[in-house]
């Protein structure tokens, strides 16, 4: 049985002296011919760079044999740490690839290359500049993950010579690196990156918080170690009586993460239960629940802090027994129980598959894990655009999950806040699109509604179902946000193209001709003239209310020639059935339906919106006659409307359920309810109703007339 108890918070990668013989001390794994390419690498860069210096004053050869250190003590391959020697070359010297690749072959040219591409990236305070950025690092590292790897030891050596900076320098890379390069160390599971740039990220950030909390950390250092050296010294003493053996080692929360559990959880530093800890490492699976049976004989457990990431390992492949007990004298300690395999993919993460091993090449839980973000990453990045692309894998880099349970009894991870339909999307996007409701450990469940841990789910579909705007409201997961977003743009695209050329052929029937008759050349001229690059271009332009059918119809007519705008034609109506999808809307300031006089109006980025000819907003807009288009229901329409009535009614119990029972006994729904709560003796009622045509709604308005407790009735 081996003991090594480290005191706390003095774990971290070593800060290289600079040094190539500190750096070929750390390459102690690599075979000899593998450390003589990495001597001849250094000697390259230290040739490439030889006039230059870094802002500390050191020469800059000193800063790419730091990076090369930080994955040397992460015993990563040998192409990787030369390719972290060469890191700047291209960037800062003449060098050009082709040089690379004749010295140090195409995979190390390639890595540099990639690590190139992202430093070169324009660094300004524009959001969409930022997400166009982020999209390319992200895209980077699905080419080859050793570009992000040298890519975060650079920015961690940037991190420890931040002093060599200004004041406002330091605090924008800071808050770059925890809001961005952490996250991503984090997410590939690289524990030893991801906590010294979560600690040196806060300290330059936010220097006060970060000096108080260490100050906290400090001002007790001996009891919490007297305390950790009795229960390691008497749990070592119970596992060797048990024939088990293993390694104990002290370990304490970062600043950091002890101050992001104060902000989310409203803490003072005194209620974070769980400063101190022990990790215990054993031989395989079964000692770590040996172990974890002998700890909770020992001390109590805290109800409720149990978890088990062996059997479900956390989404960055990292696998351990978490527990935290009540030790000596009420303090609380976590114990993290793991294999020796397990501890280095939680302290390299997805680096451990690139270890140098000979004969080793199989692939870990970090690795295909990975692998799994990566090609989503690749789905999402085809889909969505910069800042939505950004939003989604920000979503992702925080994997604070929910485990749930399939039919089948499969493990779907979700992030914590995730919806049934987001379970939908996880199981596959074509479920996503026809599901219509999700039952939830047997019981009928709305898509809406949150997973907890442990529930088995399962989606009811449709064929008729579809997504519509309002799902985005209520999703959690990147997935499914870009299935949606990226469904509600085809769609919108194809209804606004449709829409779009009936309006283009009712413009030009007022003319006297029509989508047909027009001849290819002449169209194509007007195409050019109204610079769009096709007819469908110009479809979707008209069908979402960007360009006018009227003017655009002119031009078909007569390219070329001038138009003067002040005749106006007699317009022949639009015919419409409440089925043409998102790009017809219903105005919500009149609710016009079937039998009503209507017109249209061409709004951009809404679209064609129908209004009834008595709604005030035409009345007011009648003078713009250019986006006005008649319109007239077409026969035997299906659907039903949303029709808006006002009640001035009785305030008193029961007469809301009145006025519905009575809506019921008509055959109809009500599809929204708004009641203003006033201390009169009366109170007004809105409804919104669902109804067919007028005749339909006025047998509704006639039913709640009826009642004694109604005064009056308006249609809105």
């Amino acid at each position: 049985m081996q003991q090594a108890v480290v005191l706390p918070g003095t774990q971290k990668i070593r800060v290289s002296g600079g040094g190539i013989r500190r750096l070929l001390a750390d390459l102690d794994y690599l075979p000899e011919d593998e450390r003589d390419q990495v001597r001849q690498a250094y000697e390259y860069g230290a040739r490439a760079h030889h006039d230059q210096r870094r802002r500390s004053g050191e020469p800059y050869i000193s800063h790419p044999v730091a990076v090369a250190t930080i994955l040397a003590q992460l015993r990563l391959d040998s192409e990787t740490i030369v390719a972290a020697l060469l890191h700047d070359v291209i960037e800062d010297t003449p060098t050009l690839r082709v040089n690379l690749e004749d010295h140090f072959g195409q995979q190390v040219a390639a890595i540099v290359d990639g690590v190139t591409k992202l430093t070169r990236l324009r660094k300004a305070g524009h959001s969409e500049t930022q997400a166009a950025s982020f999209r390319k690092m992200m895209l980077a590292m699905v080419d080859d993950i050793r570009v992000i790897l040298v890519k975060l030891a650079d920015r961690l050596h940037n991190m420890r010579t931040l002093d060599a900076l200004d004041r406002e320098r330091q605090q924008r890379i800071a808050r770059e690196t925890l809001e961005i390069y952490a996250p991503i160390a984090n997410r590939l599971g690289i524990r030893t990156i991801r906590r010294e740039m979560e600690d040196l990220g806060f300290r330059y950030a936010w220097p006060q918080r970060y000096r108080v909390i260490n100050r906290h950390l400090n001002q007790r250092p001996r009891h919490p170690r007297a305390v950790l050296r009795r229960v390691s010294d008497r749990l070592r003493r119970a596992l060797k009586s048990a024939d088990l053996e293993g390694s104990i080692s002290a370990r304490a929360k970062s600043a950091y993460s002890i101050y992001t559990k104060m902000r989310e959880k409203q803490l003072t530093f005194k209620e974070i239960a769980d400063v101190f800890g022990l990790r215990i490492i054993v031989p395989d699976i079964d000692a770590c629940y040996r172990c974890l049976g002998i700890a909770h004989q020992l001390f109590r457990p805290m109800p409720g802090r149990f978890k088990d990431y062996i059997a479900i390992p956390r989404v960055n492949g990292y696998q351990s027994l978490h527990t935290v007990l009540l030790g000596p004298e009420g303090m609380p300690l976590e114990f993290q129980i793991r294999t020796p395999e397990m501890h280095r993919v939680a302290e390299g993460g997805i680096a451990a598959h690139w270890q140098y091993k000979a004969e080793d090449k199989s692939v870990l839980p970090a690795q295909f894990r990975t692998q799994e973000w990566l090609r989503r990453i690749t789905e999402m990045q085809a889909t969505a655009h910069e800042e939505e692309f950004y939003d989604h894998v920000k979503v992702d880099l925080f994997p604070d999950k929910v485990y749930v349970f399939t039919p089948k009894g499969e493990i779907l991870r979700l992030p914590r806040g995730a919806t049934c339909l987001d379970f939908a999307y996880a199981v596959h996007t074509d479920v996503g699109h026809r599901c219509v409701a999700a039952r939830v450990d047997g019981q009928v469940t709305p898509l809406r509604s949150q997973l907890k841990n442990g529930q088995n789910v399962q989606i009811l579909t449709s064929r008729n179902a579809h997504p519509n705007a309002g799902w985005l409201e209520y999703v959690a997961t990147a997935k499914a946000r870009s299935a949606i977003l990226d469904y509600l743009k085809n769609t919108q695209t194809r209804e606004a193209r449709e829409v779009g050329a009936v309006l283009l052929n009712q413009a030009l029937a007022d003319r006297g001709s029509s989508l047909r008759k027009m001849g290819r050349g002449p169209f194509e001229e007007a195409l050019e003239e109204l610079g769009v690059a096709s007819r469908q271009e110009l479809y979707e332009q008209i069908g979402l209310g960007e360009r006018l059918a009227t003017l655009a119809a002119a031009v078909v007519m007569n390219p070329g020639k001038k138009r003067s705008g002040d005749r106006r034609r007699k317009l022949t109506p639009v015919d419409i059935a409440g089925a043409e999808g998102m790009v017809v809307t219903y105005g919500k300031c009149c609710y016009p339906i079937p039998g009503d006089e209507v017109v249209g109006h061409t709004s951009s980025g809404r679209g064609f919106v129908i209004h009834r000819n008595t709604c005030g907003n035409f009345r007011a807009e009648r003078k713009h006659k250019d986006r006005w288009i008649p319109v007239n229901w077409k026969r035997r329409i299906r659907l039903e409307f949303p029709s808006g009535l006002r009640i001035h009614i009785d305030h008193r119990p029961g007469v809301l359920a009145e006025v519905a029972a009575r809506v019921a006994e008509t055959g109809h729904n009500i599809a929204q309810v708004n009641m203003q709560d006033r201390p009169e003796e009366s109170t007004e009622l809105f409804l919104s109703v669902l109804v067919k045509d007028r005749d339909r709604l006025a047998r509704v308005i006639r039913a709640i007339r009826t009642l004694p407790s109604v005064h009056r009735v308006q249609r809105v």
